[in-house]
């Protein structure tokens, strides 16, 4: 089935909306994953953990005090679905978590460690 032009437009807001939340819980994950470090190295100097966004993705990175980067996980920019970095520019196979999904974004928000051993599939 065909979507025309006119359900497309008033699908546009929805899209935007969702785009939207997942952004702001891929920023809320980098929060979670700071204060974990803290809470784990209280004395060391933090680690600090942000968003760069792609074409497809919204990439979190973790830079030591060193300036030193590397990535910590992936976001898809439209489904919220978040996956284990495999390379610098690329996320593994396999979704580990929805960030759409209530139960599994405070499940990620309360257990996600700054070394990021959540994101290996049990």
């Amino acid at each position: 089935m065909r979507s025309t032009f006119t359900e497309y437009k008033e699908t546009q807001q929805a899209r935007e909306d969702i785009a939207a939340a997942v952004l702001k819980h891929t920023h809320s994950l980098c929060s979670a994953l700071e204060q974990n470090f803290k809470q784990r190295h209280p004395k060391s100097d933090p680690y600090t953990f942000s968003v760069e966004t792609g074409r497809k993705y919204h990439k979190i990175l973790m830079e030591t005090e060193s300036q030193s980067q590397s990535v910590h996980a992936f976001v898809d920019k439209k489904t919220g679905e978040v996956y284990k970095a495999a390379s610098y520019k690329s996320p593994a196979k396999g979704v580990r978590f929805d960030l759409r999904i209530i139960e599994q974004r405070e499940w990620l928000f309360d257990n996600a460690d700054w070394a990021g051993s959540y994101l290996y599939i049990r």
